[in-house]
């Protein structure tokens, strides 16, 4: 599914999701989330991001109630996270936890279901998750991306209307990642939310609708992928590198940021023309391309003075 698709489709539920209210957590003296507000509609696909020790993990494990907040309130579907847990509205993916072997899937699925009231019905968890020709296999016999998607269809269980998952695609190989995005986006689709966490920057901008940016524990900016590129603007000038030696493009006019690809030279660029005139006239004008600022540069400009550690 598309990201044009998502934003235009008719949201099935009203309502806020998620919301968090001037929410603090410290670790002595560290302040890992330091005063966070942050609002997500029922039917949103929103993406956090931010820099190594922002406090995504801080933020994603008080949400899911496995960790008290010092200060604030959170609230998720209207009630207090732990609560919201236990009812099986709220799902979770994370990082940790592997699969029980020598079972088969449908086992585990099946077994999981029964830790809910009101649980999804067995096929349409498969149907979801991509795995109703695997669910007589066993859940150790299975590649990364498909161990994902059981991890997914985990999640699945409660029947949840809100789904977070922290860093979903991590270590996977392209079409698995693509793959995993599919059965999310088909959950997304029935008017579900969605929140994950990633360092694939083109993951967020293709998939969310919302992308949120944290640092030292709090929002530096909340808006779509094109909005966040536009806020920063800039542009970036891309030539064949050659024999030419990349550390001496960093002195040229406009030029902010110089990152090697292959065999091509990157230039992030405050002043496009000036760079531009500057390569002409050093003689490195080889198979040029300008093009918009990317979602990457945006990233790095918000977060570039604010990525001290402050927590996990």
């Amino acid at each position: 599914m598309t990201q044009t698709a998502r934003r235009s489709r008719t949201p099935l539920r009203t309502g806020s999701a998620v919301n968090f209210t001037n929410v603090t957590k410290s670790y002595g003296d560290v302040h890992a989330v330091a005063g966070l507000d942050l609002a997500i509609d029922r039917g949103e696909t929103v993406a956090l991001l931010g820099p190594n020790g922002a406090g995504k993990s801080t933020t994603i494990n008080m949400l899911l109630g496995l960790l008290a907040n010092d200060g604030g309130r959170i609230e998720l579907l209207g009630r207090e996270p732990q609560e919201a847990v236990r009812a099986g509205q709220v799902g979770a993916m994370l990082q940790e936890g592997g699969l029980i072997p020598r079972v088969t899937i449908k086992e585990l699925i099946e077994f999981m279901r029964g830790t809910y009231a009101n649980p999804m019905p067995l096929a349409e968890i498969l149907e979801i998750a991509q795995l109703t020709k695997l669910a007589d296999r066993k859940a150790d016999k299975l590649s990364g991306g498909q161990a994902q998607r059981v991890r997914f269809a985990l999640a699945l269980c409660g029947n949840p209307e809100l789904i977070v998952l922290d860093e979903p695609t991590a270590a996977l190989d392209i079409q698995s990642r693509r793959d995993l995005w599919q059965t999310m986006a088909a959950y997304a689709a029935r008017g579900n939310t969605l929140l994950f966490s990633t360092h694939y920057l083109e993951e967020a901008d293709e998939y969310a609708e919302r992308i949120v940016v944290i640092a030292q524990g709090k929002v530096l900016a909340d808006g779509t992928g094109a909005e966040l590129k536009k806020s920063v603007g800039g542009k970036t000038v891309s030539i064949d590198l050659g024999d030419w030696d990349p550390d001496g493009f960093s002195r040229m006019p406009g030029v902010s940021q110089v990152e090697v690809r292959g065999a091509r030279l990157h230039l992030n660029t405050v002043d496009a023309d000036a760079t531009v005139t500057a390569l002409a006239q050093s003689g490195a004008l080889r198979n040029i391309e300008v093009t918009g600022g990317g979602l990457e540069e945006a990233f790095i400009s918000l977060t570039s003075g604010n990525n001290a550690r402050s927590g996990s």
